[in-house]
């Protein structure tokens, strides 16, 4: 199916269509803003009254069967969408939210978003959310790196906002924080320092590219959460496991989103998976074998051999951490505007392009354009998936900055090998 490219409606317009529907179906893509923007509108309809229901997708498809209203989150499909396209999903659906008649959408939420979406709280349409969530006193910027928890070693090891040396490996991690000599009781200048390495590390990384400088200044000077506005350390770290849940574990993904307070088995839960899911595409990406094409970067995976999952002998999901290698790859790795993680065993390929129109792309130092260039124009990774899944018989999906391909062994057509050729033709 082909990504439409259409206007996103005015909040007033969509709210007026969901205050009057009988139930409202909710279908977001599987990533952190569109999660998040889905649990904002679904506790608008629940401050309303209005009957919901809420799945996450990596091809959503609306389903307005009976007299439902259906609304696609992330995606632009159908008459109600929510596409992200201008600006992050998160940001639109806090507006609709207080149009739909929520008095108090959740701030922290809708900046979460922004930030999986890779924005930066304040831009892109998010100033409102911003606004409320300091007007209220629950954040509060601070110098330092985005996490989820107060353990830092465990954070920065299994955090997808930034590439160090000792991501995905948590002694590493440990090790490097005790050369810094961090304090117990980490303060504003403890938490500079914390930057400065994670910054440094980032950007003199073995196989860093250009772009790793600019795309880890998400994770610094992060917006704190004050007391219990959320259930995690930061905005951004909040964005790093919504985003991992939304492919991991999207059952947990849409009860954390949807909780205004959840309890420490939820919080547990969602954190256990943030953090099998994060060391997961690191130790992947290490162990990559890479290769670089006019305009593409490839790196080759074997998950199978990977048994992150607890130790257990249980391999990843490719499907859930193949699209979040390739955005690693491509923030961290990548010479060329698309990263694409393949694993030939799973038959699956996911592609991440530059996003020229957000606040935290590369403008400015990434790749050989001048900080003076106007930024290029998203290519449509989604379409080009979706071209070369049927040259090889295969199953293509995605957005203008993000997509996958699945070729089922059963396939005579063509492999993933294929598929991939197909779609470096396509793009």
């Amino acid at each position: 199916m082909t990504e439409a490219t259409s206007v996103t409606p005015a909040p007033d317009a969509l709210a007026g269509v969901l205050a009057d529907a009988p139930f409202a179906r909710l279908v977001a893509t599987d990533d952190g803003d569109a999660l998040a923007a889905a649990a904002l509108l679904a506790r608008a309809l629940r401050a309303v009254g209005t009957p919901f229901q809420v799945r996450v997708s990596r091809d959503p498809v609306p389903d307005a069967r009976d007299d439902a209203v259906a609304v696609a989150v992330g995606a632009d499909r159908g008459p109600h969408a929510i596409p992200g396209t201008r600006c992050p999903a998160s940001a639109d659906a806090f507006a609709i939210a207080r149009a739909l008649g929520d008095d108090d959408p959740d701030p922290v939420v809708a900046l979460a978003g922004v930030v999986a979406a890779g924005s930066v709280p304040g831009t892109d349409g998010s100033g409102d959310a911003l606004a409320a969530a300091e007007d209220d006193d629950r954040v509060r910027r601070r110098p330092g790196v985005a996490l989820p928890t107060a353990d830092v070693a465990d954070g920065l090891a299994a955090s997808t906002l930034v590439r160090t040396p000792y991501s995905g490996d948590g002694e590493a991690a440990r090790a490097a924080l005790a050369e810094l000599g961090l304090p117990a009781d980490i303060d504003d200048d403890a938490h500079r320092r914390l930057a400065s390495l994670v910054a440094v590390d980032v950007a003199d990384a073995d196989g860093a590219s250009a772009r790793a400088a600019s795309a880890v200044e998400r994770a610094l000077r992060p917006y704190a959460t004050v007391g219990d506005a959320a259930p995690f350390e930061t905005v951004g770290g909040y964005a790093d496991v919504l985003d991992a849940l939304a492919r991991a574990a999207p059952g947990t993904g849409v009860a954390l989103a949807l909780d205004a307070d959840p309890d420490t088995e939820l919080r547990t839960a969602a954190l256990d998976a943030w953090r099998t899911h994060g060391l997961a595409a690191h130790r992947a990406l290490d162990a990559a074998t890479t290769a670089r094409y006019d305009g593409c970067f490839v790196a080759r995976v074997d998950l199978a051999g990977d048994d992150t999952e607890g130790g257990d002998g249980v391999a990843p999901d490719a499907a859930a951490v193949l699209p979040t290698v390739a955005r690693l790859a491509r923030d961290f790795r990548s010479p060329e505007p698309v990263a694409v993680a393949v694993d030939e065993a799973a038959g699956l390929l996911a592609a991440a392009a530059i996003n020229g129109g957000r606040a935290a792309d590369d403008a400015a130092t990434g790749g050989d354009r001048a900080a003076d260039d106007a930024p290029p124009e998203p290519i449509g990774i989604g379409d080009a998936c979706r071209s070369a899944a049927g040259d090889v018989g295969g199953d293509g999906w995605g957005t203008a900055e993000r997509g996958g391909i699945a070729v089922a062994e059963s396939e005579t057509d063509g492999d993933i090998t294929g598929a991939l050729a197909a779609l470096r033709e396509a793009l």
